[in-house]
């Protein structure tokens, strides 16, 4: 799997007993879901390397899993803070309305008037709402390196065109 492929949706955590189980610490909205998402890719000395996940508890708060292959507290160690990606196929198919994050890095970002504001190069979570870090073009008129726009669909965000790769938005390029 190439490191473009790669959809990352947790990490391993510390060994847990000594039979080669490990925390799992999803990024999922649902955390339980990522148990669903298989095969597993866990970047091995630099090299994805795919997995089987032989099974799965609830532990405490969070979660522990065995790796097909891992029988031993050392060798469950090895992997302890490692990425876990899946193939973006493994991930649900979303309708016409719903986007995963990973599918806006890199679209153009438009006001409604037609100024392009430049990419999405970042997304942030801040809690309250998510906010499009928005490199600008080297030409901006209005001088910006970088924009923050709130992901406030229908508000501030109008629309989002996958086939164009293009983002509108109600948002005054001075911002």
């Amino acid at each position: 799997m190439s490191e473009q492929e790669k959809v990352v949706v947790g990490k391993l955590g510390a060994s847990y007993g000594i039979r080669g189980w490990l925390k799992v610490f999803s990024y999922t909205e649902n955390a339980e879901s990522i148990f669903d998402y298989t095969p597993w890719f866990i970047k091995v000395r630099g090299e994805w390397q795919e997995f089987g996940l032989e099974d799965w508890k609830r532990h405490g708060q969070g979660f522990v899993g065995k790796l097909n292959g891992l029988d031993q507290r050392e060798d469950a160690q090895v992997m302890t803070n490692a990425e876990i990606a899946v193939n973006p196929e493994a991930l649900p198919a979303l309708s016409d309305e719903e986007f995963y994050w990973r599918e806006l890095y890199g679209m153009e970002v438009f006001t409604t008037k037609g100024y392009n504001l430049g990419k999405v190069t970042d997304i942030l979570e801040t809690g309250s709402n998510d906010v499009l870090v928005v490199a600008a073009n080297l030409k901006d008129a209005f001088g910006q390196k970088e924009r923050l726009v709130p992901f406030l669909d229908g508000q501030v965000i109008k629309s989002i065109d996958r086939s164009a790769q293009r983002i509108e938005v109600d948002w005054d390029p001075g911002f």
